[in-house]
């Protein structure tokens, strides 16, 4: 990681490296297992309520001056009724819990241990607000996808690695326009939660 720098910020301070976040969010979710054909428009707007939560934390990743990878996360109370619902629904206390929004970062980056600063820097400013679990949901597509790549493995055991556990109990949908589709549709995901106590 000697050429890449990290650096976290809260809130508005991510306004200059929005437009750049965004297409970042756009190259790398085009691929397995997201397959998302995302628009400019829509991006700016998820990533602005982000930019609107003086909770929220960025985790960017940066090669000199191109940004490279990024990592988000809000109080899961302030993010949309996709995410809280089913938290809600199991009884939790969701001003406890922190979500994390993504973790993006360019294939030819990856391996360097910048994922797992990207989960460290998280847990560390959840610990920090007083968050007693963190939490991130994942799309699960099926074994045989016709698109799915030869030897794909997901990263199921790095997340485990790294203390999270998956909770099929807590699922939800999201929408959006797959690569090659006409219109959205919605996608099952998975949450995986660790305990910060």
């Amino acid at each position: 990681m000697s050429e890449i720098t990290l650096h976290t910020c809260q809130g508005n301070a991510i306004e200059s490296r929005l437009d750049a976040l965004a297409h970042l969010r756009i190259t790398v979710f085009r691929d397995f297992p997201y397959l998302y054909d995302g628009s400019f428009d829509y991006e700016a707007n998820y990533l602005r309520r982000y930019a609107e939560c003086p909770e929220s934390l960025f985790v960017l990743a940066e090669d000199g001056d191109a940004l490279v990878g990024a990592a988000t996360g809000m109080p899961l109370a302030e993010d949309v009724e996709e995410f809280r619902t089913p938290f809600e629904q199991a009884g939790f206390d969701i001003g406890s819990v922190f979500y994390y929004g993504e973790s993006v970062l360019l294939p030819s980056y990856r391996g360097r241990g910048i994922g797992k600063a990207f989960l460290a820097e998280r847990e560390r400013h959840a610990a920090r607000h007083g968050f007693s679990t963190v939490a991130f949901c994942a799309v699960e597509r099926p074994d045989d996808h016709p698109l799915k790549p030869e030897g794909y493995v997901p990263l199921h055991g790095f997340w485990r690695s790294q203390g999270y556990e998956r909770h099929p109990e807590l699922a939800t949908t999201f929408r959006w326009k797959d690569i090659g589709e006409p219109e959205e549709t919605d996608k099952p995901m998975v949450f995986w939660l660790k305990s910060l106590r």
